[in-house]
């Protein structure tokens, strides 16, 4: 009996645990604006073209939201574009009306069509295709560069593309619950938040990618937003070894040791500058870069997008390891 309830009191520490996760979306919608709220997704499923993954929320990192072809519109479609070539004005002008009309999921269907060895654009051009397809993107606020399959960003290192189906989002926010549709979202950033390890955000730092000297995305970007005066908890962990120092091997506080040594040596500085190998953070995308080491404590000295990287001031794409940070800003 004394065994039975042991292990119905573990079960309970553990479900108590795992119901104060959090996780948070940042949706960026199609016409400019942002929500941001929590959900209660668990899981995301994407048909890839090798199988369908279900990929942990705790481990996707942002979700851009490509434009999927309904095909079911063709025959219509095909329709439309035809009577655009008609001899008769009226039939002309009430097809580009009509294809002016449909959902933004007819946008990639056109467009094949128009693209197609097929297509003949005849002539009249009182009311083009090209015009119509434009007109019809306006509307929807989808670009000419819009991607025709969703790409999940897993473990800040990973992109996989493929159909992430969903019809809406429902948010939890300050201001209440918020069902936003898809086809109104271009991009989900998430935020997970794990109650056994404090409500502390877990990321990486890729020596490969995450330089301070790489100007080219070497600040990694937390999607956590700070206000002046609240605390920071920062802990670092890994080694990173840099090609543009002679291979030298460095540690998050800045400790580091040669390609042939058998043991790091302390960083002797005492300066709050950054130094190499140092995990180091900055608050806003011409914040100043400050040393956080493998362990930071400390209060925000500005409000705005916190970001991670590493400090070295030559990015080599060569450099390899990576390090652990976990984060935790109240």
């Amino acid at each position: 009996m004394k065994k039975i309830t042991l292990f119905l009191f573990l079960i309970a520490i553990v479900f108590s645990a795992n119901s104060q996760n959090k996780t948070e979306f940042t949706l960026s919608l199609k016409d400019g604006s942002v929500v941001t709220g929590t959900t209660k997704i668990t899981k995301i499923s994407l048909v890839t073209d090798y199988g369908k993954l279900e990929i942990p929320i705790k481990n996707v990192t942002s979700i851009e939201l490509g434009l999927h072809a309904d095909y079911a519109q063709k025959s219509n479609v095909k329709n439309l574009v035809n009577q655009l070539s008609n001899s008769n004005t009226e039939m002309r002008e009430k097809a580009y009306k009509a294809i002016t009309e449909l959902n933004a999921s007819a946008i990639p269907v056109i467009e094949e069509v128009m693209f197609s060895s097929e297509y003949n654009p005849g002539e009249f051009s009182d009311y083009s295709l090209s015009t119509a397809v434009n007109e019809l993107k306006a509307t929807h606020n989808v670009s000419d560069n819009y991607k025709n399959k969703d790409v999940v960003s897993i473990d800040y290192a990973y992109n996989m593309g493929g159909r992430y189906d969903f019809k809406n989002v429902e948010l939890k926010t300050e201001y209440g619950t918020l069902t936003v549709p898809r086809i109104k979202i271009e991009k989900i950033d998430v935020m997970f938040y794990d109650a056994s390890e404090g409500g502390m955000k877990t990321f990486k730092l890729f020596a490969t990618t995450h330089i301070s000297g790489n100007n080219n995305g070497g600040w990694l970007k937390t999607g956590i937003m700070v206000k002046k005066g609240q605390s920071m908890d920062i802990i670092a962990s890994g080694e990173v070894a840099f090609a543009s120092l002679s291979g030298n091997k460095y540690k998050p506080d800045g400790s580091y040791k040669g390609a042939t040594s058998d043991k790091f040596t302390p960083n002797a500085s005492n300066s709050t500058y950054p130094v190499y190998g140092n995990c180091v953070f900055k608050i806003g995308d011409n914040g100043t870069s400050k040393s956080a080491g493998a362990k930071y404590k400390g209060k925000a000295d500005a409000s705005g997008m916190l970001y991670l990287s590493i400090y070295e001031t030559v990015y080599n794409a060569s450099n390899t390891g990576y390090y652990i940070v976990k984060l935790k800003v109240r």
